[in-house]
């Protein structure tokens, strides 16, 4: 059963701009799986869906297959779209990004595998990233706004 709901998934991202999870449910339930809300956001986190911003300026899941090179500039494109600010705090760098977007970013981030993250965790609009040491958050930050600037180029 979950492989088949995973499968309805991907066809409704696919085929509709599904913004949140409860709009997810409903169309999961029009096809006939019902499943709770952490259910659906483990499928979320399973399958490595995240969010990206739409030509109308609203959001959608989309799902990011194997790194190639569109996939990479679209990362970069994210960075450059939706980060607002960076700051460093000691060995946390703090991203603030457009509303909606911290997810997007830090699995662009994470996908695109800046050397010296530990981790990252986003909520809304902010992230965390947990750099190895203090010295290196200044390398990572440095990195991130260099990956941002190069998606223009």
């Amino acid at each position: 059963m979950k492989a088949k709901r995973q499968q309805k998934i991907i066809e409704l991202i696919e085929k509709h701009d599904i913004e949140t999870q409860d709009e997810l449910a409903e169309r999961l339930e029009k096809a006939g799986f019902v499943a709770t809300q952490a259910t659906i956001s483990r499928d979320i986190r399973e399958m490595k869906l995240t969010k990206m911003a739409t030509p109308n300026g609203k959001q959608k899941y989309v799902v990011f297959k194997k790194q190639d090179y569109d996939t990479t500039m679209k990362y970069k494109r994210v960075l450059m779209d939706a980060i607002t600010s960076i700051e460093i705090a000691q060995n946390i760098v703090v991203i603030k990004t457009v509303s909606g977007m911290a997810m997007a970013v830090a699995a662009a981030i994470d996908n695109l595998e800046i050397k010296g993250i530990v981790g990252s965790i986003a909520g809304d609009d902010t992230i965390m990233c947990v750099i190895k040491t203090n010295e290196e958050a200044k390398t990572v930050v440095a990195a991130i706004k260099k990956v941002a600037k190069e998606s223009v180029s």
